[in-house]
């Protein structure tokens, strides 16, 4: 079984001389096409949190008004700022004629970011220095995979606009072992220990956030030293957070941890990561591994012997996105990462899952008798990670891996929880299947999915792939520490089946706790973090298991006041001014039903009756978050 080099069926990288035979366009326009392809993946995605009806909440000062006449276009996935589809094919066509004897990457550069700057996917200055940062990468991922124009058209536009198959599909392996009839969980006997597990995910530490400034500058990302003044009629950043483009002071992370005493005390803690802030565009490796051991060190000094287990986020490296697999090595492999990882969480972690984080950013253990804890790199399933165009099929072998983790458990006895960044609803369609199925195969063993990523407070819902009718498992989505966009700060609790012999360790409950931003920025208060909601007492629940939340889902569909509770908490108490009518409605209902990618024939199997909003809306993309 491969475990952590090059997985079944994913062979060796093609040499250029391979790559020459398969297309007629030159190198250099690919070198131009790429960049063009990683900026658009960066920027675009990094200035907007998707969700189904203009879910970023606007602040009473309001967000700019071409942002929000923007947000629609921007909630087509990879649809850039004003492209489209003849003017994509056109655009590359021209680059295909204009470069085809240019050799020079700085040629190639100049013109990046010309394009950058034409069709206004981020202020010159940003197209500047994003392209300056993605080049060494992406023109190494341009020696070892192409892409046509026409297929990149595909792959930013849509599948009316082109096609493309670098992301094939796949399969991995799954034991002989015959699978182990359903064993429907039973809940634990009263009085039965239960475990408080602290959540942290997406913290996003703004290390220039200056009170004061503009809150809605034309970056990326505003309430920073480079944003400037705000407006004479309008408000600066606040002093703890912001409710627009903006994420947080160091300030507001320590009050965070310092204020956790209301809501502990914690058996351990799950933290998913996404420790740097959204100012892509200029990070550098010191500037993340800044943020590491600077977050790292604060988690330590509040929760003291408390162990907490880390999984690895999509901002922690740069070039955002920018994770690629063992075989790539060198000073462009991610070595400098997840060595820096080791050390820093080397207290958390015992040697073979120190082992594994240094190959591949993940790792299993088990923190308890009968619980093992797999921490995956979701990094390995993101269509945003550009390293994946030159091989997508099990990088690092991750999932093979995975399976060979439950079977051992299975075998053992043990259950298990599964903590990662993205949702496995939110990955490349074939890495998204394949993990589904997985979680099927092993029904028994999985008690919980832990994940971030969105910013916002939602789940999704696992089911038999023979019926798409018996709801199995559910994922945890938790919402983020950061303000981005537009949301108050905060954190997660599970209550879960306790440390003893016999536990079920499925989650029994979870709350979530909020700083009111309106509350802590008014002159002379404090902040206070609140508890925002109990899942089970909000929702009227009997549980938290997968029917639970099936039944949940469907009592929203027709109960429209209890659709505006979820609204609300979904947005972290902070929604927007806009409605969500019935189109943002059944979208949102339709992405809680679905933890497999590009799927929309689940959604309409599951709720065949209803008017569903077009195709490519029932999977929302979130940010780069």
């Amino acid at each position: 079984m491969p475990r952590h080099g090059v997985s079944s069926g994913q062979g060796r990288p093609r040499s250029g001389r391979e790559q020459t035979l398969d297309r007629s366009l030159g190198a250099p326009s690919l070198r131009l096409l790429w960049m063009g392809l990683a900026l658009a993946l960066a920027l675009s995605d990094s200035q907007v949190l998707w969700a189904p009806a203009g879910a970023h909440p606007l602040p009473a000062q309001g967000l700019p008004a071409k942002f929000i006449r923007l947000a629609p276009q921007l909630r087509q996935g990879f649809s850039w700022w004003n492209l489209t589809c003849p003017a994509c094919k056109g655009l590359f066509t021209a680059i295909d004629i204009s470069l085809r004897n240019e050799a020079s990457v700085a040629q190639v550069g100049s013109m990046a970011i010309k394009m950058c700057t034409l069709l206004k996917i981020a202020p010159p200055a940003v197209c500047q220095s994003a392209v300056q940062l993605f080049q060494d990468d992406v023109v190494e991922v341009w020696t070892r995979s192409v892409l046509s124009p026409s297929e990149a058209c595909g792959l930013l536009l849509g599948s009316s606009c082109g096609h493309w198959d670098i992301f094939s599909s796949w399969n991995i392996s799954l034991p002989a072992v015959p699978k182990p009839s359903p064993q429907p969980p039973e809940p634990p006997a009263p009085g039965s220990p239960v475990s408080r597990v602290l959540f942290l995910t997406d913290l996003h530490w703004d290390q220039s956030y200056l009170e004061g400034t503009d809150p809605n500058c034309e970056n990326p990302l505003c309430c920073r030293q480079d944003s400037g003044p705000p407006p004479a009629s309008r408000p600066g950043a606040g002093y703890w957070g912001e409710y627009s483009k903006c994420d947080l002071p160091l300030r507001t992370l320590e009050s965070l941890l310092s204020g956790l005493g209301p809501a502990g005390p914690f058996d351990m803690v799950y933290w998913t990561g996404d420790i740097p802030a959204h100012n892509i565009w200029q990070q550098s490796r010191q500037d993340q591994l800044r943020a590491l051991t600077t977050i790292t060190d604060l988690v330590k000094k509040f929760l003291g012997p408390v162990p907490v287990y880390p999984a690895v986020g999509n901002h922690e490296s740069t070039p955002v996105n920018g994770f690629p697999p063992p075989f790539i090595e060198g000073n462009q492999s991610s070595h400098w990462l997840y060595e820096a990882m080791a050390k820093a969480w080397e207290p958390w972690l015992p040697a073979e899952a120190l082992r594994t984080l240094r190959i591949g950013g993940f790792y299993a253990l088990s923190p308890r008798p009968g619980l093992r804890l797999i921490s995956l790199n979701m990094n390995f399933c993101s269509r945003e990670n550009f390293w994946l165009l030159i091989n997508s099929t099990d990088p690092a072998g991750q999932l093979q891996w995975l399976v060979g983790e439950l079977q051992a458990a299975e075998d053992r006895g043990d259950k298990v929880h599964i903590i990662g960044h993205i949702p496995p609803g939110h990955c490349l369609k074939s890495w998204s299947w394949n993990y589904y199925r997985i979680v099927e195969r092993y029904e028994n063993t999985l008690a919980g999915q832990f994940f971030g990523h969105t910013h916002v407070d939602e789940f999704e819902i696992f089911y038999d792939e023979e019926t798409l009718s018996r709801p199995l498992s559910v994922a945890f989505l938790a919402p983020s520490a950061t303000t981005y966009i537009s949301l108050n700060p905060g954190y997660r609790v599970y209550q879960i089946d306790g440390n003893y012999s016999g536990s079920s360790h499925l989650v029994l409950d979870h709350e979530t706790y909020i700083l009111n931003l309106t509350q802590a920025n008014e002159p002379g208060a404090t902040p206070h973090w609140q508890l925002l909601y109990r899942a089970r007492e909000t929702y009227g629940l009997p549980n938290v298991l997968p029917a639970a939340w099936h039944d949940l889902v469907y009592r929203m569909r027709s109960d429209t006041q209890l659709f505006q509770t979820f609204w609300f908490l979904y947005h972290k108490g902070h929604p927007p001014s806009e409605p969500c009518g019935t189109p943002c409605r059944l979208a949102t209902l339709c992405a809680q039903l679905s933890a497999r990618s590009d799927s929309p024939a689940l959604c309409r199997h599951l709720m065949p009756d209803a008017n569903l909003p077009p195709v490519q809306s029932l999977r929302p993309r979130p940010p780069l978050c």
